[in-house]
């Protein structure tokens, strides 16, 4: 892809546990890592630290603030739940052009390259795309309290929902319900205490344990991570997946859900071609290309 060598690339992957920035100009790439930047949780907080993220990777690269001004970037930002909010944030950067978008579309354009495909993230959080013809279709992405099915977070939630269902005497006890309880001093009342203040990557932190019972074959952990996939395969199919189309599961829990899903996906399974943050360098890369045309 050609670039005109005036230009200088940004592409950022925002989430909410680091802000990944890159830049590259003249076919050099500088890389730099700061605090989270969740526009939606705390946008006054996400803006002063992409700015000053900014500033630093010019710095970083040698090439100064003045290079900002020319730049083109792709911002890859959670917490970006529309227009509105994207061309807000746009507005408040320091950059020649850049566009704002939710960060799972620079994660599927990195995982996917120009390559029709369906992508699902499933980490802390989860999301499901599909790329057609350079155009991404997405579902879900809603946030923990709405969304986020089978994900790490809604992993968690939902194994202290099953313990306090078995407290209730809805399902049998089984060992990692029990382990679990045992871990709560108090059982159910210092459940409901930690359910007050936790965060979606507090239930996340759960996961773990949930995918090695289920290798154990507990029956608890083998429903919740069957109940995970069969929303896995109804969001590839709402989004019109075909057989022979290639699918990229990211995100700490993609190598556990492999075992959980029909052959007919297992089969067209592949590995991302590159992270979010490429996927945003790239994207850059073609508006850039398009711009100079």
């Amino acid at each position: 892809m050609h670039i005109p060598s005036s230009s200088c690339l940004i592409g950022i992957d925002g989430g909410g546990t680091a802000c990944r920035i890159a830049l590259v100009s003249a076919g050099r790439r500088t890389d730099l890592r700061v605090a989270s930047a969740n526009v939606h949780s705390d946008p006054v907080g996400a803006v002063a630290t992409i700015v000053d993220g900014l500033t630093q990777i010019a710095d970083q690269a040698g090439l100064g603030r003045e290079c900002l001004s020319r730049a083109t970037g792709v911002f890859g930002l959670a917490g970006v739940t529309g227009a509105r909010v994207a061309g807000k944030i746009a507005a408040q950067m320091p950059l020649g052009q850049v566009k704002v978008v939710e960060d799972c579309v620079p994660a599927i354009v990195g995982a996917l390259g120009e390559e029709d495909g369906v992508v699902a993230g499933l980490g802390t959080g989860s999301f499901f795309g599909r790329q057609s013809g350079g155009i991404v279709d997405l579902r879900g992405g809603w946030g923990f309290l709405l969304g986020d099915e089978a994900s790490g977070a809604w992993l968690g939630r939902a194994l202290l929902a099953r313990v306090l269902h078995v407290h209730d005497g809805l399902y049998p006890a089984t060992g990692l319900t029990r382990e679990i309880l045992a871990r709560f001093e108090d059982g159910t009342s210092s459940i409901l205490d930690f359910a007050g203040s936790a965060r979606p990557s507090d239930y996340a932190a759960f996961a773990p344990e949930i995918v090695k019972a289920a290798s154990n074959k507990d029956a608890t952990a083998l429903d919740l991570m069957q109940t995970g996939a069969e929303h896995v395969v109804r969001a590839i199919e709402a989004l019109g997946w075909r057989a022979e189309e290639p699918i990229c599961l990211m995100g700490g829990l993609a190598d556990h859900y492999d075992a959980y899903l029909p052959a007919r996906m297992s089969a067209a399974l592949v590995p991302a071609k590159a992270s979010a943050l490429d996927g945003a360098l790239q994207m850059a890369a073609q508006w850039a290309e398009a711009e100079g045309a």
